[in-house]
């Protein structure tokens, strides 16, 4: 089980004010290389997850040989590009939402049973969610080198629009951590908790670990 602190953040528009409150939040790593006869890269990828009661925030931070960032509209293909990906179910719904993130800060955000039948948020919605790259938001087109990047973002509970939901505070929840790039040079896959399909799926509900928010 993965316990969620709950941070005090002043200021949710300011980055450093929520990194500073982030602080002395465990790191997790995205240790699975769930196919690896097929995709054996492992980029460093960890992560850091805190609440404030009304803001989930996620901190992610990769090292890999290779970026791309090419995806500028919020709902379209970011998982071809750089990619972080956050799955939740909250409480025992068998619902999910897949919140994607490329490496400039596009998101997706889509609930769902499964990898079909997917309903993605408005616009409005997604546009709620603060992202914080620190490649910036300019394009970046597909290149290879030693690249060490972030993504902060701050997820307001009102983005997980079906849920009921009005506070993170006490939620029981369940999840997986996701990094990928479809479209590099070289292909990955990896996740927090294991994923035991025979070909990468990261729409594996049956496969998420569970989540207590303080």
């Amino acid at each position: 089980m993965l316990f969620v602190p709950f941070i005090t953040v002043a200021d949710v528009n300011t980055p450093a004010l929520i990194i500073e409150s982030m602080q002395n939040v465990q790191g997790n790593s995205l240790s699975y290389v769930n196919w690896p006869d097929a995709f054996p890269a492992k980029p460093e990828v960890s992560f850091k997850i805190a609440h404030s009661g009304e803001y989930l925030y996620l901190n992610f931070f990769v090292e890999e040989a290779e970026i791309k960032g090419v995806v500028t509209e919020d709902n379209g293909p970011v998982w071809t590009d750089s990619c972080v990906e956050f799955f939740l179910s909250l409480g025992d719904s068998p619902y999910y939402y897949n919140a994607e993130f490329s490496c400039i800060g596009t998101a997706l955000l889509a609930y769902r049973k499964g990898r079909a039948g997917a309903v993605h948020a408005t616009p409005e919605v997604v546009g709620r969610i603060k992202r914080y790259p620190s490649l910036g938001t300019d394009v970046i087109e597909k290149q290879e080198g030693d690249f060490k990047w972030s993504l902060l973002v701050a997820i307001p509970v009102s983005a997980y629009w079906n849920s009921g939901l009005t506070t993170f505070k006490g939620a029981k929840a369940r999840a997986n951590f996701y990094k990928c790039g479809d479209d590099l040079s070289v292909p990955h896959y990896l996740s927090w908790n294991p994923i035991l399909t025979e070909k990468p799926d990261f729409h594996a509900p049956q496969y998420f670990g569970e989540l207590a928010f303080e």
